[in-house]
């Protein structure tokens, strides 16, 4: 086969350090644009991006050349270093060390999707760690939750 195709969808889900509600919703719109933008320069383009006050959920389809480990990195380092530049009181910002990367079929792209736009519902009654705990059974991810959370 002389072409290499991918067409591999990721739910990537990650915390605040500490799960401090650093992000406002005066900078969410700009921090997800400024996420789609890293990610397009990966040739990974964000289907959607949303946040809480706490914690990011980003779909998006990652280009055949980049590694789930890169992406994230390159997501996570980039945003921190402009976040920090919004305002003085961001100046101490970081995000948690983890991440989880779930993988997506372009059949549920739209239901994680419509998931992901309601986060802000599904927050009034569910906590991060509820929610994230929830994603690692679905996914059938074995943990150890002395090291999930930082």
């Amino acid at each position: 086969m002389p072409q290499s195709l991918a067409n591999l969808y990721i739910h990537l889900i990650f915390s605040t350090k500490d799960r401090f509600p650093h992000l406002t919703k005066e900078v969410r719109p700009e921090l997800h644009a400024y996420m789609a933008t890293v990610l397009a320069n990966l040739n990974s383009p964000a289907v959607l991006i949303n946040s809480v006050a706490d914690h990011v959920h980003i779909l998006f389809n990652m280009g055949r050349t980049v590694t789930l480990a890169q992406a994230v990195e390159d997501v996570k380092k980039s945003s921190s270093k402009w976040i920090k530049t919004q305002d003085e009181s961001l100046a101490a910002f970081a995000w948690q060390a983890g991440y989880g990367g779930f993988s997506v079929s372009e059949s549920n792209v739209p239901k994680v999707a419509n998931y992901i736009r309601n986060q802000e519902e599904h927050h009034r009654v569910k906590t991060f760690q509820e929610e994230y705990r929830e994603f690692l059974a679905k996914h059938k991810i074995q943990y150890d939750e002395r090291y999930v959370w930082d």
